[in-house]
């Protein structure tokens, strides 16, 4: 099971989420003085097994190899990522929320600590982040909801109304910002089947995912962390 392609394609997925769980136990029952640490210790492990598991099936990840950038796509995935960003900040409506976001302020750390964490914070975010995402949705779901007896028997960027449909609300249910997710995984979904590799939707979730960092170290509007 460990060398099946679809546990490669969520292992990563996974352990990123066993790190939120996590996290929301140790600060629900962590002594007070204690719980303010729990984001800035658990995010860097958590992000660093996820980063350790991307690397050890990196072989198997067929979907990532690139023979080389072809430009119009490299700047469709540009756009897209901009227009994500662009929505996600300005969709913040309350009836498109799901819970209550608990933001974590990492200025409450010392200068050191702070610019560590947000060092951290930022590759995770831009690089590991929409890697195991899109392995995870458009590589392995979109297809396994098109043939779930072998999903790697499905091209990349092949188009049903089904999979399309199911993994963006997915994507949507899996975000505190469930309409912005819905529309980004529309979105990213557009851009896979337009440029039929999954580089494209990657390079687009990570600029979407650093603009929304800078964005957020600008005004510290953390909530979006």
């Amino acid at each position: 099971m460990i060398h099946t392609p679809w546990f490669a394609r969520s292992l990563p997925f996974g352990i990123y989420l066993l790190f939120i769980l996590i996290r929301q136990v140790a600060e629900k029952y962590a002594p007070s003085h204690l719980a303010e640490y729990t984001v800035p210790v658990l995010y860097p492990v958590g992000i660093l097994c996820v980063a350790a598991a991307l690397i050890y099936y990196w072989r198997s990840y067929e979907e990532l190899r690139l023979e080389k950038i072809r430009t119009l796509p490299l700047l469709e995935a540009s756009a897209a990522g901009i227009l994500v960003f662009l929505l996600w900040i300005n969709m913040e409506w309350d009836f498109a929320v799901m819970g209550d976001a608990k933001a974590y302020d990492p200025t409450v750390l010392a200068p050191a600590a702070f610019y560590a964490f947000i060092a951290v914070r930022m590759a995770g975010t831009a690089v590991v982040v929409p890697i195991f995402e899109e392995l995870f949705w458009r590589s392995f779901i979109m297809r396994y909801i098109i043939d779930p007896d072998d999903f790697t028997r499905v091209p990349i960027g092949a188009f049903t109304w089904p999979s399309f449909l199911i993994t963006a609300l997915l994507f949507g249910a899996e975000h505190h910002l469930w309409l912005a997710g819905i529309v980004a995984g529309m979105i990213y979904a557009f851009l896979l089947y337009r440029t039929r590799h999954l580089f494209y939707p990657i390079l687009a979730h990570g600029i979407t995912n650093l603009l929304l960092g800078i964005y957020v170290l600008y005004t510290g509007a953390w909530r979006f962390w």
